[in-house]
């Protein structure tokens, strides 16, 4: 009886680690605490790169080995103006995931940034940020943080990087995110308050939440009721919760539902204008509307726009489609607006 429990004993010892949590393809989560990352996107198509728009790399934060990405329209580049008149805005466009997955390197991401230094004749910044579960919240937070900190180093610089600092007007930012992006955005607005004066001489003038990821203990609808086959569905935004928060917190944490019972009092603080746009189809729909009625109703200059029947990404996963264009047009308007 003996052999057969120590025989039993070690096969279970020498089993090998199995998958417990997988987000789209790319991440995996074992038995045994390791975690393999795919260098494959979990979106892999084409990059539409036509030469209109100029991109290169930059290291913003050399300890955590982040870096982003940055665009310009080749033709300002080709003939850049020191007047400040005549330079471009900056439009930060900080990737979705969960907070678990994604890069500013992903076609995905690419192809819309491409498209939005084009449309929106603008200098687009692009950050990676350290991804869960590696590192939980509130890591991802400081890390856009650090990528604001970086464009305000390099607007103070006596040796710039003259690639950016010959076309960007440092007084015309704007800070959009996308899904897990847009939260990030959300905490940027909040830290950083109207006018973003800690950043002097860059000028935050707006924020773009694009499906922004909030939470909460208690279910809306539209997450109760929201299709499994949804792109973002149910279980999904459960998992990515589960990765991301700090061990044994949930999801009434501050940086995840705004209006939390430890979240800070958004009555009282001093917002620059905020775009919060969503699917109407997407699950994250009534907290996104929440959001943007509560604000309202505090006085704050907020915008909502919702997409009928549209799902969660649905702009970056077909970026030509005609909503994706109408929505392209709406936040031009916001920047334009907002410029002045």
């Amino acid at each position: 009886m003996s052999d057969i429990i120590a025989s039993a004993s070690a096969s279970a010892t020498t089993t090998p680690p199995y998958v417990v949590d997988e987000c789209r393809g790319v991440l995996h989560v074992y038995s045994d605490g390791s975690i393999v990352r795919s260098s494959k996107p979990s979106f892999d198509v084409p990059v539409h790169d036509d030469g209109s728009v100029l991109w290169k790399d930059v290291v913003f934060d050399a300890i955590n080995n982040l870096q982003l990405r940055l665009y310009k329209p080749a033709v300002v580049a080709s003939s850049p103006s020191s007047t400040s008149g005549s330079k471009l805005p900056l439009f930060y466009y900080i990737h979705g995931g969960g907070f678990c997955i994604g890069s500013r390197a992903w076609p995905n991401c690419q192809n819309y940034c491409l498209r939005l230094a084009s449309e929106l004749r603008a200098v687009v910044v692009s950050p990676d940020y350290r991804l869960a579960p590696e590192s939980r919240l509130p890591d991802t937070i400081e890390d856009g943080f650090m990528a604001v900190k970086w464009l305000q180093a390099q607007a103070v610089s006596e040796e710039p990087d003259t690639w950016l600092t010959d076309v960007a007007d440092f007084s015309r930012v704007f800070i959009s995110g996308d899904s897990a992006g847009g939260n990030i955005a959300h905490n940027l607005a909040v830290r950083l308050g109207a006018g973003s004066p800690e950043l002097e001489p860059v000028q935050v003038r707006g924020y773009v939440l694009l499906a922004p990821f909030f939470g909460g203990t208690l279910r809306t609808k539209s997450e109760a009721e929201g299709p499994k086959e949804a792109f973002l569905n149910w279980e999904l935004i459960d998992r990515f919760w589960r990765l991301s928060l700090p061990i044994g917190d949930t999801t009434d944490h501050p940086l995840v539902n705004p209006f939390g019972p430890s979240s800070c009092n958004l009555e009282t603080v001093d917002f620059d204008p905020i775009l919060v746009v969503v699917g109407g189809s997407d699950l994250l729909k009534d907290r996104a509307e929440d959001y943007a009625r509560k604000l309202k109703f505090w006085g704050k200059k907020i915008k909502y726009i919702e997409f009928e029947g549209k799902q969660h990404g649905f702009f970056t996963i077909d970026p030509n489609s005609e909503a994706a264009n109408e929505l392209m047009q709406i936040i031009k308007q916001f920047v334009a607006e907002n410029s002045i």
